[in-house]
């Protein structure tokens, strides 16, 4: 049977806008929307610029440049609405579609020409009798990377950048390279791999839903190319064996010149953790160090808040445009702020805060770097494991190692053929379901540690952090694990999430298995939980369980694993200091109704 599927082109352009067709040097031609505050002069272009215009151009104005591969003139990305916003602060905003998407020229294929084309879209954006040479450049996801990929080009005239739910590496965030060596690695994140299947090729985006029950996995992926009678090159490049080609971009964006940069991270971000591993290392590396600004809101990849979540009709902006209007208010403020003192230096650098960050439940927060300085960390041990693999709360998140007495390991067995199943089709839009997990952690193959009730708020303002002594009967074994707030009501909520793939032969004592930041308030009453599982399907590639590629195994192996609850396996928190938490108890609660 074949696949079905959908294919958007190219919304219309917008009255507002005026569209450039800007030459590359290549020869390839870039479509580009160009948009000047109300009174200003459009000018004339030059010669790489197949526009038309007849102003003599006597306003000169700081650019914000954007380059996405989402079509410049979506709903999507609301660029039309976010226009008003920038020129209103006095800043020409340019969008553009990038090389193959859309309405843009050139072969369909991401990353490797973002550099050269950033490089010459900046230049094109100086010689606009509009400009003053000072360009910045804005965007969330892929477009937060192409303001990286600009970086490494190092234009002269690009002097500040905010990439937001992004990373240096999307690759990276994908799969482990199957050339490192490590036995310890990371699953497949088959969401992201899909990503490509859909957004890379050719100009348009195809929407179709994979048959999950073909076996190998990779089939259901030829059957949808097939069916749209074209491919996505760079999915090839990943699956089924992956290739990295970044290196093909040349200079390092961290090895350029540095500029400003404000990180704007969603601690519910499906990429958060590359995003602050980016983050904090510019942040201790000389020369970046100074320029570096942090702004961490308890958003998701798609700007659903926390506050909100789950979405209400009226509160999600994919489809209420009064909703829409609100979020974009506190989407585009901080980045406006930012600009304001390095672009158009109207502000102090003093102005901004240098880490500007929510505690989830409890509001904005300013610090001099992160973690902040009055943060420590706090350890729990997971005890009682005998109790794990049952109903909530399971076995205990305890301040201390479990007595020794009784049994101190638990069992879980990975099922191919009964996987666990992911909580939300979508994570790039977690917070607009916010699904409630407590069912997932009363199966059986799910295992479950909580703290007591909380007498007094437990703040978590920095990095989580899970090392595990556990082993496993199967050739390979995925380990993924979530940290919830587990409400009085006996609502299970994830705050921060983590998985690793290991290879048993080779598995270190201690597997590290890092979990991101955060900052989040678990409120007087909740618990802290923590839950581990062998599979998370279909976000992830469910573990071949030998040696065989999880991609083209037509047989995953089943498996047990058994974890051991001694004082090597245990979870750490960064918490603001305060009153001390009591955490202490047998765990024994029950369900309230």
């Amino acid at each position: 049977m074949s696949i079905r599927y959908e294919r958007t082109g190219s919304a219309p352009v917008p009255d507002h806008a005026r569209q450039h067709l800007v030459r590359m040097r290549d020869g390839v031609r870039l479509a580009t929307d160009v948009y000047l505050p109300e009174g200003a002069d459009a000018g004339v272009g030059t010669a790489s610029d197949t526009g038309s215009g007849t102003g003599s151009g006597t306003d000169e104005l700081p650019a914000v440049l954007v380059r996405l591969p989402y079509d410049k003139n979506s709903r999507y990305v609301y660029f039309d609405k976010i226009a008003s916003l920038f020129t209103a602060r006095g800043y020409a905003l340019v969008v553009q579609d990038v090389r193959g998407k859309f309405r843009s020229g050139g072969q369909t294929l991401p990353f490797l020409r973002e550099p050269l084309d950033g490089y010459d879209a900046i230049d094109w954006i100086t010689h606009q009798p509009w400009s003053n040479g000072v360009v910045g450049m804005f965007g969330d996801s892929y477009y937060g990377f192409t303001q990286w990929a600009a970086v490494a080009a190092q234009h002269p005239a690009l002097r500040a950048v905010v990439p937001r739910v992004t990373t240096v590496d999307f690759n990276g965030t994908t799969q482990s390279d199957p050339d490192d060596p490590s036995p310890v690695g990371r699953p497949v994140w088959l969401e992201g791999i899909e990503y490509y299947a859909h957004y890379w090729v050719d100009n348009s985006v195809y929407d179709f839903t994979p048959d999950r029950s073909v076996r190998p996995v990779i089939e259901q992926y030829e059957q949808a190319f097939t069916a749209m009678g074209a491919r996505s090159a760079w999915f090839d490049l990943l699956a089924p064996r992956y290739t990295n080609l970044l290196p093909a971009l040349g200079r390092h964006p961290f090895d350029a010149r540095p500029v400003p940069v404000l990180h704007c991270v969603g601690w519910f971000d499906n990429i958060s953790i590359p995003h602050m591993r980016d983050y904090l290392e510019l942040a201790s590396r000389p020369g970046w160090d100074a320029v570096q600004y942090l702004w961490a809101g308890a958003i998701d990849h798609e700007n659903y808040h926390l506050d909100l979540a789950p979405a209400a009709p009226a509160d999600d902006h994919a489809h209420d445009e009064a909703a829409l209007d609100r979020m974009l208010l506190n989407y585009a403020g901080p980045a406006l702020d930012f600009f304001d003192v390095f672009l158009k230096g109207i502000r102090p650098v003093s102005a901004l805060p240098k880490v500007a960050w929510e505690l989830g439940h409890d509001g904005w927060r300013t610090a001099e770097a992160w973690p902040p300085a009055e943060s420590t960390e706090r350890t729990f041990w997971l005890t009682e494991p005998a109790r794990a693999g049952g109903p909530l709360p399971g076995g205990t998140l305890s301040n201390e190692p479990g007595d020794g007495d009784g049994e101190q390991s638990v069992r879980w067995v990975y099922d191919p053929e009964s996987l666990v199943p992911s909580q939300v089709a979508n994570s790039f839009s977690f917070l607009q379901s916010y699904p409630d997990e407590a069912q997932l952690a009363d199966r059986e193959d799910v295992l479950v540690f909580s703290t007591p009730a909380l007498s007094e708020p437990l703040d978590l303002a920095g990095p989580v952090d899970l090392v595990l002594r556990v082993t496993g009967t199967g050739e390979t074994f995925d380990v993924f694990a979530k940290v919830l707030d587990i409400s009085p009501g006996g609502q299970a909520h994830m705050i921060i999430r983590g998985q690793v793939s290991v290879r048993t032969r080779r598995a270190p004592a201690e597997i590290p298995v890092a979990l991101g930041h955060t900052g989040y308030r678990l409120r007087p009453g909740h618990r802290l939980a923590l839950t581990i599982a062998g599979s998370d399907y279909p976000m992830f590639l469910p573990s071949s369980g030998s040696t065989e590629n999880p991609w083209t195994t037509l047989a995953p192996k089943p498996s047990t694993q058994t974890l051991y609850a001694d004082a090597v396996t245990q979870l750490t928190v960064t918490v603001l200091a305060g009153p001390c938490v009591n955490t202490h108890g047998t765990g024994t609660g029950t369900h309230a109704v």
